[in-house]
């Protein structure tokens, strides 16, 4: 059936694919009207960033750039529909400029980069600037403003930047910290107070619950079996270099803290069976080679590292709960099954540490209030970007300002198989 362009708001689905198909868009006809039942008031009112951004996120720039010009040329020629609905194009704008509000009046207002709109204040919108105002962009133009240590930067509204050299300094980040952790676990182990002299504490949970000679190895488990569970998810998120980066940052300011807190504080040995007794190393050469063999075995007792006197606080606790954040955070949330046995992993790994009697109560209590803490303020200032027109938050925060600066809200769970083969997964996960 010919479609009638003077009627496009009345268009059907079925329509709106025969437009498609007669401008050379045949491939997506079944993504915009089978999927998402796109009709002819969606086909007016479609703009370059809905093209970019999820749920569509087309890939294809030449794509994008074409069909943003036909559906200019149709917006054209159906002016009087958009004014009726109460949208209008930009003026004087180039192919693919947005639709805007009629009425809506965008003003900056002086040098701290905030914007006024008609719904009232806004920091970091979808924002449609003339020509000549602030940054130099074309007018008409759907841009998105970060407003940034004083700087005004422009990203496409939707779009995610991986910028895998963050990715690859958060990295390096979390790898210095470690080995300074296992430095300072060394130091730590020198100064560990004497048995005899200083017994355990008194701990309620402990004093309690009989020890379990093989819980410790059961709490390493439960956060190896997270640890893949996460490795599977990075591989097939859509946006794994930020999630990447998000763990390496957050892990890496929480043993930061940990190397501050157990070296200014020795606790007694939590148990008569823990064998810890102070040790001394000849020179510093022999204190790195010590460092080196804890890090290279993670610190687990599963890879043969035995540490003693770094109870404040509870590395393991630090490890299991970041990973089930980050593994119930980056999926969907109908993916019960797999929430579940994430948290049921964490708890049990957290009971485990307890009952094999290898630090104190406090100890697992702390790590998992600073963990679970530290991750829901990072996400929540990277999800709102509220930190933007803060500058003590950019200053108190610089390490998260640099990590997030071009994170544009929150992280989308989207998933795709990230090799050409085999081709029954590329087609299954997309």
């Amino acid at each position: 059936m010919a479609a009638s362009e003077e009627a496009v708001s009345a268009w059907s689905c079925v329509q709106v694919a025969h437009w498609l198909q007669k401008e050379g868009f045949g491939e997506y006809v079944d993504l915009l009207c089978a999927r998402h039942r796109l009709d002819g008031l969606g086909l007016l009112a479609l703009t370059e960033a809905d093209l970019r951004g999820p749920p569509l996120g087309l890939a294809v720039l030449g794509d994008i750039k074409r069909l943003v010009i036909a559906l200019r040329r149709l917006q054209r020629r159906n002016q009087s529909q958009l004014e009726e609905l109460g949208l209008q194009l930009a003026d004087g704008g180039p192919a693919g400029s947005s639709l805007a509000p009629v009425g809506d009046v965008w003003k900056f207002e002086g040098a701290d980069g905030r914007f006024i709109g008609g719904d009232g204040f806004c920091s970091e919108s979808m924002l449609r600037q003339r020509r000549g105002e602030r940054c130099g962009y074309g007018s008409g133009e759907i841009l998105r403003h970060t407003h940034f240590n004083g700087r005004c930067r422009q990203h496409l509204a939707g779009r995610l930047d991986p910028e895998v050299w963050k990715t690859v300094v958060s990295s390096i980040y979390v790898f210095l910290v470690i080995g300074f952790t296992s430095f300072v676990m060394v130091l730590v182990h020198e100064r560990v107070p004497d048995m005899r002299t200083y017994p355990p504490l008194p701990d309620i949970f402990l004093d309690s619950v009989p020890r379990i000679p093989w819980a410790f190895a059961m709490a390493e488990a439960c956060g190896v079996v997270l640890c893949y569970m996460f490795l599977l998810i990075l591989l097939l998120h859509k946006h794994r270099s930020i999630l990447f980066r998000r763990l390496c940052s957050l892990m890496g300011t929480v043993f930061l803290l940990r190397c501050c807190t157990m070296f200014v504080t020795s606790l007694s040995v939590p148990g008569q069976h823990l064998k810890c007794a102070s040790k001394t190393y000849d020179d510093t050469f022999a204190k790195i080679e010590r460092a080196l063999a804890i890090w290279s075995g993670f610190g687990m007792t599963l890879a043969g590292v035995q540490t003693c006197g770094d109870y404040m606080f509870s590395g393991h606790t630090v490890v299991i709960t970041m990973l089930n954040f980050f593994v119930t955070e980056y999926t969907p949330r109908s993916w019960n099954l797999i929430h579940t046995i994430s948290w049921v992993l964490n708890l049990f790994g957290i009971f485990f540490i307890l009952a094999a009697h290898e630090h104190y109560s406090i100890d697992v209590f702390i790590a998992f209030y600073i963990t679970t803490r530290l991750f829901l303020y990072y996400h929540t200032l990277a999800n709102t970007r509220a930190y933007q027109q803060s500058r003590r938050a950019r200053i108190w925060f610089p390490m998260f300002s640099f990590f997030e600066c071009n994170v544009n809200g929150p992280v989308p769970n989207q998933y795709h198989w990230p090799f050409e083969k085999p081709a029954f997964m590329k087609t299954l996960i997309g």
